[in-house]
């Protein structure tokens, strides 16, 4: 199956804290999209890797995605060398996403930022003859995706673009909500961490607000961008 647009998370629930919103719009637009997750979560102060497995796939399932896989890649421990490289290219060939969006490029997380240069090399890597990659027992064909995008996480990093996520971000909440382990729930007897309070889930609907208070619409995601971004005509620009 090809994707147009690959999102790429540290964890389970990263993609859906950043750029679900994004996500939904380009599914009910027709986008094949796909969810690949680095890691299980297993260092999550709450729940369980088979907690967060279960609520991933509830949460796929939410956003409407075509796949969601994991690399099952050691949480807070993996790093960007070749084997990851490999492993991530594999799934790039296998799929021949045009888009990747992936971790914020620096952030509170040690992973985030990991992941993010993991995912950037893996892609540019991607579209060199000489690394050769098989899956299931055949050669792959040579894939590097028109762009990178970086989503933005925890910290308030200025975006370089934002995507209109207005009529969206019921879906975007309702797909964070699927992670009951990890995000504020009043009877919880779980130890309370940065992400439990209910502020922070709060700070999803805000933060959105506040980008789309910008450019003048109701709630936006943000990204930043590895080179320039071009549009054909200056009237693309809403």
């Amino acid at each position: 199956m090809k994707l147009d647009i690959l999102a790429v998370g540290a964890h389970p629930d990263d993609v859906e804290l950043s750029c679900s919103g994004t996500i939904a719009k380009e599914v009910d637009r027709g986008k094949k999209v796909g969810i690949l997750d680095l890691t299980m979560g297993e260092l999550g102060t709450r729940g369980t890797p088979e907690i967060r497995d279960n609520e991933a796939k509830t949460a796929a399932q939410v956003l409407g995605v075509s796949i969601r896989e994991n690399l099952g890649f050691r949480d807070g421990f993996f790093i960007n060398d070749e084997k990851h490289q490999l492993d991530v290219i594999k799934i790039l060939r296998t799929y021949k996403p045009e888009v990747v969006l992936c971790n914020a490029i620096t952030d509170r997380h040690i992973d985030h930022g990991k992941g993010s240069k993991l995912v950037s090399d893996a892609c540019f890597l991607s579209g060199l003859r000489k690394i050769e990659t098989t899956f299931d027992g055949e050669l792959q064909e040579i894939w590097r995706p028109k762009h990178v995008y970086h989503y933005i996480q925890w910290k308030n990093i200025e975006p370089d673009f934002v995507v209109d996520i207005s009529n969206y971000i019921d879906k975007k909440i309702e797909s964070v909500e699927a992670y009951q382990s990890q995000f504020y729930d009043a009877k919880s007897k779980e130890p309370s961490t940065p992400i439990s309070s209910k502020n922070f889930l709060d700070s999803i609907k805000y933060r959105a607000a506040d980008l789309g208070r910008i450019v003048n619409v109701q709630y936006a995601e943000g990204f930043t961008v590895e080179r320039y971004v071009a549009v054909d005509s200056i009237f693309n620009l809403i």
